[in-house]
């Protein structure tokens, strides 16, 4: 939170006011009706509006008028949607990734682009091991056998995570807090990362290896990196290719990193014994099926891929969840915080947590 609390917050508000000569038009989208009470604050002197859907082609003439845009990761602000926005200065994402904004066109622009860094790791950690452990012990399994009044054990028969080889692929905030959890349960944790933190390595008890290594010795491999041009299908067929039959995959990352297809087949051949996913890369189109078909011929999705996904759903032994890794009252919670914490920083001209700067700001008089 900003240095001197609230009192604070609200006398730089009543200045951006005055410095802009009038309130600034803020649009909140994929808002739930209880996390409005974050944006309280701005809503004294700034004009707030709230939109329970995302930021579409469909729906942007409503709201072209805005100064700053905060969205979460179902608007996809392309640079053909931006173009309509003539007073945009801010998007303010509730997120730590930005791939659903055209950042190249922000930056052509003058448009600022800021992100929560930081929020959810724990939060991400947990949901990695309630994904394991879910297969581990084959949780879902068995409570809807007893559900149906069947007490029988048998297909029931797990494995312990003690003892077991983790192999983490991105050791940022989120990799490092999984590390934490993995030494709990007493297992041997590998390591891969473009930017090795050795110091931490030494202090947590984990060590760094060559992908490929890490690939072939784990037990679970879990990912934790962006999606990036660098990471798209980061592991595909060469990757499963040199992992060690009956290996466990968990993906809370992005959909994109993993390439589905190449998944499928690994499944089908039983390299990957299970899977356990928060993301898909065809997740905005499953999670919208009113929009489904005009997404398809409109956007040119990638059936492929698509289909591929509404397989996934169907294995007994892929276990998905609905992006909810982070979907905790403390994670959101934070979220929101940093957020409005992100927009009143900009609006004092002390920009925090940019992904893009923004141009000089000028009266907006």
């Amino acid at each position: 939170m900003i240095k001197g609390g609230w009192k604070s917050r609200t006398a730089v508000l009543w200045e951006a006011v005055f410095y802009y000569g009038g309130t600034m038009k803020i649009i909140v989208f994929e808002i739930e009706e209880w996390e409005r009470n974050a944006f309280d604050e701005l809503k004294k002197h700034h004009d707030v509006e709230f939109v329970q859907e995302p930021l579409r082609m469909d729906n942007f003439n409503f709201y072209k008028d805005a100064d700053i845009l905060s969205v979460f990761i179902y608007s996809k602000i392309t640079a053909d949607l931006l173009q309509n926005f003539n007073h945009l200065r801010l998007i303010a994402t509730r997120s730590t990734g930005y791939d659903h904004i055209d950042v190249s066109y922000c930056r052509e622009n003058g448009i600022g682009v800021c992100n929560v860094p930081t929020y959810g790791e724990v939060t991400v950690a947990e949901h990695v091991f309630a994904l394991l452990l879910n297969i581990s012990h084959n949780i879902s399994k068995a409570v809807n056998r007893t559900r149906n009044g069947v007490f029988s054990l048998q297909g029931l028969q797990g494995f312990d995570l003690k003892g077991k080889t983790l192999g983490v692929v991105g050791t940022g905030n989120i990799g490092r807090a999984v590390i934490d959890i993995a030494k709990g349960y007493k297992m041997h944790v590998l390591a891969f990362d473009i930017n090795p933190q050795h110091e931490a390595a030494q202090k947590t008890g984990f060590s760094y290896v060559p992908l490929d290594e890490l690939l072939e010795k784990s037990d679970i491999i879990t990912l934790h990196v962006p999606a990036v041009q660098a990471t798209m299908n980061f592991i595909s067929k060469e990757q499963f290719r040199i992992m060690k039959k009956g290996v466990v995959l968990i993906n809370t990352s992005r959909g994109s990193v993993v390439d589905t297809e190449a998944m499928l087949q690994a499944l089908g051949e039983k390299k990957l014994a299970a899977v356990g996913i928060d993301v898909l890369p065809q997740e905005p189109l499953i999670r919208e099926e009113a929009e489904l078909l005009r997404s398809i011929y409109q956007n040119k999705s990638n059936l492929q891929a698509l289909l591929a996904d509404h397989i996934l759903l169907n294995m007994q032994n892929v276990y998905i969840t609905p992006h909810s890794a982070f979907y905790t009252r403390e994670g959101v919670q934070r979220l929101l915080d940093t957020t409005v914490d992100n927009i009143v920083a900009f609006l004092e001209s002390k920009p925090a947590h940019m992904v893009v700067e923004a141009k000089a700001l000028v009266n907006a008089s």
